[in-house]
């Protein structure tokens, strides 16, 4: 004896098929947003903090008024089934500017970017918990922390923290000071001026540095890998650089 499928359970069975379908098959990004939300938000003081998440972002320095900074969020996202999903902005403190994500559901796929333009003299922390973070134009000292993203920093000449827990870190820069590190990925500095101090760490990745011509106290180690210094050494020199990596190749040069 043979048996039949319902007829609504067929129909249903094929819905879902057509729905799964389609979400396999679109996705989402936040590149196809065109038209961007822009916000102003008031800033107290001559620090900023950025706690973001899920989001790419982009700080830019020396191109608002003082006393405010502009965001610029572009954002696409959709769930099969659930809560509509959003991406939301909030200046807490006068200080700290909060970016979140929700989105929430049955197949959910979101992406988000955002641009922080902020004020030449004010000091900038990222805190970012899952996206890239690029930075440009810094006089005053910044602060980069992302925990699953790659950085990168630019026309920059004020101090430098910068760390990765899973990402590449880089920087083309004048700063005087720079510290940069990642658990897992490459470091790669670029210095347009002598420096004063150079640190570099990777627990699993190269690291690579370029100087400009001077002589510089060098301190290298690689548990892993080859160590190449080609600048000039002086046990001396009040330029100090250190480079240091668990598995990976180190590299020490000038410009040119």
């Amino acid at each position: 004896m043979s048996r039949t499928v319902p007829v609504r359970a067929a129909a249903l069975g094929g819905a879902v098929a057509v729905l799964l379908a389609t979400v396999t098959a679109c996705g989402s990004s936040a590149e196809e947003d065109r038209s961007p939300e822009h916000r102003s938000f008031a800033l107290r003081g001559r620090t900023l903090t950025i706690d973001a998440d899920d989001s790419a972002l982009e700080v830019v320095a020396g191109s608002q008024q003082a006393g405010s900074i502009r965001v610029t969020q572009w954002f696409t996202g959709s769930v099969l089934l659930g809560e509509d999903p959003r991406a939301t902005w909030d200046m807490r403190d006068g200080n700290r500017l909060v970016l979140r994500v929700r989105c929430r559901g049955l197949f959910p796929d979101c992406d988000a970017r955002h641009r922080v333009e902020v004020p030449h003299g004010v000091t900038v922390k990222v805190e970012d918990e899952n996206g890239r973070v690029r930075a440009r134009g810094f006089k005053d000292a910044l602060d980069i922390r992302t925990r699953n993203g790659s950085v990168h920093v630019t026309d920059t000449s004020g101090p430098l923290e910068l760390h990765s827990d899973n990402g590449s870190v880089r920087a083309e820069v004048s700063s005087r000071r720079v510290r940069a590190g990642t658990l897992n990925g490459a470091v790669r500095l670029r210095l347009d001026a002598v420096p004063d101090k150079v640190g570099a760490t990777s627990e699993n990745g190269s690291v690579g540095i370029t100087l400009p011509r001077a002589a510089y106290r060098v301190t290298t180690r690689s548990d892993n890998g080859p160590v190449d210094v080609s600048v000039p050494r002086d046990d001396s020199s009040p330029h100090t650089v250190s480079a240091t990596t668990s598995n990976g190749r180190i590299t020490v040069r000038t410009t040119g």
